[in-house]
Order: C-alpha cells, then sequence, then structure tokens
C-alpha cells in the first residue's frame, strides 16, 4: 500500500495520468458482467463516435473538464455503444496542469482538427494569461473550418478575444462577469448557467460543464438517454439554458424577505450609477428610515454600507481581471474622484487599489 501511494504521488509529479489498481471484487466483478445498458441506440447504420478535443489551458478547472468527459464516458457506457470519443490537447502538446496543480498528460498540441469535431476549450484562474497568441491564432482558423466550438468556465473570455462569439450570446463565471462587460461590448452576455448559441457553446463553469453535456447528448440520441447519464451522476435537477448561475438574492444573504431582495437586485443593477437610498425605499413603498432599519435589522449594516461593499467587490474584481485604469475601474463603479475611490477601497481591504493591482501582478510572474 505504501508502495502504491509513493508511485500515485511520483506519477503525479511527473504530469503521468494516474490509474490506481484496486482489489478484484467478485460480488462486483459478477455484477458488472451482468449489467445491461439502460439505453439502448436504435440505428440502421453504425455510429461513428463523435470526437470531442479538450484543449487544456494553463491553470484550467479540473472540475468542469472532468464533468463533461464523465457525461461522455457515462453515456457510452449506459448505451452499450462508443457514441463519444475524446482527446486531449494543449499548447507544446506535453502535459497541462490545472488550478489545483495536477498535470494531465496531453494527447496532441495545437493541431488541425477535423470538420466533425467538438472543440472543448477549457479555462480557469488568470484566464487572460492563459490566453496566448498561438492559441488565439490556432482557434480562429480552426473556427473558420466551422468547428463546433465550446468554452467552460472562463474559456468564453478567450473565445470571445478570438472574435468568436461576436453578436453572440454568451455566458461566463459570475465573477468573472464584471470584466468581460468591460472587455468586450459586441457579445451579448447573459447570466444563465450555459448557452448554445448556434455552433459556439458557452458555460459558467463548476457543474455547468455537465448541462451542457447533458444537452448535447438529447439533441444527438435522445432525452432517454441524457436522463439515464444524470441518473448515474446523481444530477436529480438537470438545468436549462434559462437558468441562471447565482443563487437567488434571498438564499445568498440568508433571509427571505421579498422587499429586501427587490433593493438589493436594484442595487446590483446599478453599481455604475448608484441610486440613492431614499430612492430605493421610494420605489418599493418605504420611507427612508424604514429602509434603514430593515438593512440594520437583517444585514446588520445601513443601505449606504451595503451599497459600497457590493461596488468596491466589483472594482476588486475589475483590478485583479483587467488592464483597465484605476480611473475607469472607479469610474465603472459609481466613484467620480479617484481619491474617494481609493480610501473607501483602503477602508475595505486595508490596501490602495494600486498595491492591490501590483501584487495581483506580482503573484502571476512569480
Amino acid at each position: 500500500m505504501i508502495a502504491q501511494t509513493a508511485a500515485i504521488g511520483k506519477a503525479a509529479a511527473h504530469g503521468d495520468r494516474i490509474r490506481v489498481p484496486t482489489r478484484p471484487n467478485t460480488a462486483q466483478m459478477t455484477e458488472t458482467m451482468n449489467e445491461a445498458p439502460t439505453v439502448r441506440i436504435h440505428s440502421l447504420e453504425t455510429i461513428k463516435p463523435k470526437r470531442f478535443v479538450f484543449v487544456l489551458m494553463h491553470n484550467f478547472t479540473m472540475l468542469c473538464f472532468s464533468s463533461a468527459v464523465e457525461a461522455l464516458r457515462i453515456a457510452n457506457r449506459m448505451s452499450g455503444q462508443d457514441l463519444y470519443s475524446w482527446t486531449l490537447a494543449g499548447e507544446g502538446g506535453e502535459i497541462a496542469y490545472c488550478s489545483a496543480g495536477v498535470g494531465f498528460k496531453l494527447d496532441m498540441g495545437l493541431e488541425d482538427l477535423t470538420r466533425d469535431d467538438t472543440l472543448m476549450l477549457c479555462g480557469g484562474l488568470d484566464i487572460s494569461d492563459a490566453t496566448t497568441k498561438p492559441l488565439l491564432n490556432w482557434l480562429r482558423k480552426e473556427a473558420r473550418r466551422g468547428i463546433v466550438t465550446a468554452g467552460l468556465c472562463t474559456a468564453s473570455y478567450t473565445m470571445a478575444q478570438a472574435g468568436l462569439l461576436d453578436g453572440k450570446r454568451a455566458t461566463i463565471h459570475w465573477e468573472n462577469q464584471d470584466s468581460f462587460l468591460e472587455a468586450f461590448d459586441e457579445v451579448d452576455l447573459t447570466k444563465s448557467v450555459f448557452v448554445m448559441d448556434g455552433n459556439r457553446y458557452t458555460t459558467a463553469g463548476g457543474t455547468s460543464s455537465i448541462d451542457l453535456m447533458l444537452a448535447i447528448i438529447a439533441n444527438d440520441h435522445g432525452e432517454e438517454l441524457a436522463n439515464a447519464v444524470a441518473d448515474q451522476l446523481i444530477y436529480t435537477t438537470i438545468r436549462t439554458d434559462q437558468d441562471t448561475q447565482r443563487l437567488s438574492v434571498p438564499t445568498r444573504i440568508g433571509v427571505r424577505h421579498p422587499k429586501l431582495a427587490q433593493v438589493i437586485q436594484t442595487m446590483e443593477a446599478n453599481l455604475e450609477e448608484p441610486i440613492s437610498p431614499s430612492v430605493l425605499a421610494t420605489d418599493i413603498g418605504m420611507s427612508t428610515r424604514q429602509l434603514e432599519r430593515l438593512f440594520r435589522r437583517y444585514l446588520n449594516r445601513s443601505p449606504k454600507r451595503y451599497y459600497m461593499e457590493l461596488r468596491l467587490q466589483k472594482a476588486r474584481n475589475l483590478l485583479m481581471q483587467t488592464d483597465m485604469s484605476i480611473i475607469n475601474v472607479a469610474l465603472a463603479c459609481g466613484f467620480t474622484s479617484p481619491s474617494h475611490f481609493s480610501k473607501c477601497y483602503r477602508s475595505q481591504y486595508q490596501t490602495t487599489p494600486y498595491r492591490e493591482r501590483g501584487s495581483h501582478a506580482t503573484r502571476l510572474s512569480v
């Protein structure tokens, strides 16, 4: 057991794929051998497996990648046929490391694909640094072939940078939405879990890869198979492109008060041009004093303070994820004075906007 653990650790350190041997279980082996596929795919012709090419960018998120692959694997198992195949690609064609530090051995570099392939671009942390010129040029070339291209998690940014999402509906992880909106006016950004617009697919990250893959499986081979895959994944609620990625305001703040939720939704939608507490109160049929009491009671802060925290959180996202100037970040978050912005930011985060950006740049270069 110790030798096995050491071997696994050595393989992981060298970026090798890890295959963990398991002790044979006679009962399990018998059950597996006798198990019949849940869903049969009826076709007069031999089905050619659809190939998915997963392009693993530096610091990609393992969950979005593994969720997608597992859905394909289970679809093959439940149908009893090789409906799908997949291969791993990336710059250099050697090893790609995810944000958890695990290395994955690649099958190929950025080579020519066939028109029948589906390109799955897997993003994660520090997406702007992972979006390199060679990758962008390759994506544009493959897009001209008419290949279906999907961006998992933050890879929507890379697709937009390559011009693949111009005039398209798309989504990206909620944490990256502010910076995306500032950078790509020509993209119709939504808050959906996933979006399928023509031959361009995007997801919000995390388990949303499962929802996209279930939609693809359903389109290819029917909802019965997609539901069987969901059951195997213990995925009891299949989301559609109409579902939003974040929890509702009441769930997020742990308070189910309709007027409080309404005010917070209004605040979140108006960060660049803040609305005064008196107008917020009037809109929900309250006095300013009643609104103050409502926020104090449930959130232990004033409406003004809560609003300020939302604006500063957006500012922090923009500082960490974009190259926008400090003054433009301030204006995008409702601050007309750079000095006032810096003072408020320091009070909230114990550092200045300039130092925040500098420390982030230092971390990326290490």
